[in-house]
């Protein structure tokens, strides 16, 4: 490393990590961008996919959309994980929403722009009713019990025959155009990233992080934990379950195929990639692992293995995560600022 004469090495950082914090907002417009610009590239960036299928083509326009979708399963899977409700079933909340959005479709002839959010609301309290008997449970005995609800409604589906059976329900109501699709999960999965921070640091977010560390001593302290759980259970099934609805009318089908594992794998693998808890982080690990997960598709059942191995090597490796690694990386840029001379400090 060539050496600077009369200059020193200082961290990009080490003006803003020096102050009260927000206060930076008003001092720098360099310090202002330095702490923007990794969020404003991402959103430049979400933004500017749609547009680019003549150079990507439709199948990767396609693989765009199902990115967004698994972003927005991970996210939900984030944030339940926040609070301390592990699930290994994450597919039921994405399946409640996609049968919801089929049926209101098939049934009563309506617009995707109702039914979605229909679905993803109506399908989140319902997901919040069936989990909320068991939000006592801790641990691996909750995420049992959530890894056996796709399975169980898999098995109703096909044992009565409502909702379609095994033939599930098609023909759907599509929507305007796949850009327009395309800009409603990219604005959709903008909106959940943003909002789930600012949930988290607000004072319902510190209840919820007091449960996920010591839920007895939160209780002791005279507040209703179930009641705080429930509502937690439902933000974070709401956008697994708008996933399920706006990909039933994306591909205008929906079967048994909502409540298939990958749709609980994906977001648990992506989180672990991305980094653990960390929101950004999963929109990072969603973000590798979808397309990565499409450019291996002729390997055919091969690919689970590399999927295997590359969660190995990251828990092992990486176990904060990339998202964290990267983070720590941009943090500890360095500029050469020129010394500090005695004569200058007498003055």
């Amino acid at each position: 490393m060539k050496i600077k004469k009369g200059y020193r090495k200082e961290r990009l950082d080490r003006g803003i990590k020096a102050r009260v914090d927000d206060v930076f907002a008003i001092s720098s417009y360099r310090e202002i961008m330095y702490l923007a610009m990794p969020r404003t590239l991402f959103i430049i960036f979400l933004l500017l996919l749609p547009l680019s299928g003549s150079i990507t083509g439709p199948y990767w326009q396609g693989v765009i959309i199902i990115t967004c979708i698994i972003a927005l399963l991970t996210l939900s899977w984030t944030f339940m994980y926040s609070v301390g409700l592990i699930s290994l079933g994450h597919a039921v909340f994405f399946g409640i929403g996609a049968y919801i959005a089929g049926w209101l479709s098939s049934s009563l002839n309506l617009s995707p722009l109702i039914t979605i959010p229909l679905a993803a609301l109506s399908g989140a309290v319902l997901g919040a009713l069936l989990l909320y008997p068991v939000l006592r449970l801790r641990g691996i005995y909750f995420a049992l019990i959530t890894f056996a609800l796709p399975l169980f409604m898999m098995r109703l589906i096909e044992a009565t025959g409502c909702l379609g059976g095994t033939a599930g329900l098609s023909g759907l109501h599509a929507f305007p155009s796949r850009l327009f699709a395309s800009y409603l999960v990219i604005f959709v999965l903008l909106f959940v990233l943003f909002g789930y921070l600012k949930i988290m640091d607000s004072d319902f977010g510190l209840v919820l992080r007091a449960i996920r560390d010591s839920d007895l001593s939160v209780h002791a302290a005279g507040i209703n934990v179930p009641l705080f759980k429930a509502q937690a259970l439902f933000i974070g099934a709401l956008p697994a379950t708008f996933a399920g609805a706006f990909l039933t009318h994306y591909y205008r089908f929906v079967g048994m195929t909502a409540f298939a594992l990958e749709y609980s794998i994906f977001p648990i693998t992506s989180a672990v990639i991305g980094g653990t808890g960390l929101f950004p982080g999963a929109v990072l690990g969603a973000f590798i692992l979808t397309p990565l997960s499409e450019s291996l598709r002729a390997f055919g059942t091969l690919r689970i293995a590399i999927y295997s191995l590359l969660l190995v090597l990251f828990i092992v490796r990486l176990p904060e995560g990339l998202f964290s690694f990267i983070q720590k990386k941009y943090f500890q840029f360095e500029r050469w600022v020129p010394l500090e001379r005695k004569d200058d400090n007498a003055k």
